[in-house]
């Protein structure tokens, strides 16, 4: 199986690193799309099948906070995995995010392997470095 891959973060350089991580990574992936805050996401998640979703908190617009409350508004969406990608490292966020539905959480900067880790215990498979 692959995946389809939702990277939302407003750094372009910051999506271009995960984009590299998950190609890197192993990971079967069929599309690798991105979006700059959770406005574009939620505009992209309306047109294309998603299996997870990676995302910042911090982002100008609508921020991964909000988009991960409108996404669990959603029936269409709410199934989707979202792990939370952030240099916020306070529990009360991560705590937050975690109650909220977020499926993971990982503190910027990271290693690629802990992309990957957290990447296949929420997709629920593990995969073979190439």
């Amino acid at each position: 199986m692959s995946y389809r891959i939702l990277i939302v973060d407003d750094s372009p350089g910051m999506r271009a690193v995960l984009r590299r991580v998950v190609d890197l990574s192993g990971i079967p992936v069929d599309a690798c799309l991105s979006a700059c805050n959770g406005g574009a996401a939620l505009a992209t998640l309306r047109s294309e099948r998603v299996d997870l979703i990676l995302t910042d908190i911090n982002m100008p617009g609508m921020g991964g906070e909000e988009l991960v409350a409108e996404l669990k508004k959603d029936a269409a969406l709410r199934e989707i995995p979202v792990l939370v990608i952030s240099t916020d490292a306070t529990s009360n966020r991560m705590q937050r995010m975690l109650e909220m539905g977020a499926a993971g959480y990982v503190i910027k900067p990271f290693q690629p392997e802990t992309l990957r880790s957290e990447v296949e215990r929420v997709l629920g498979e593990v995969h073979v470095t190439r």
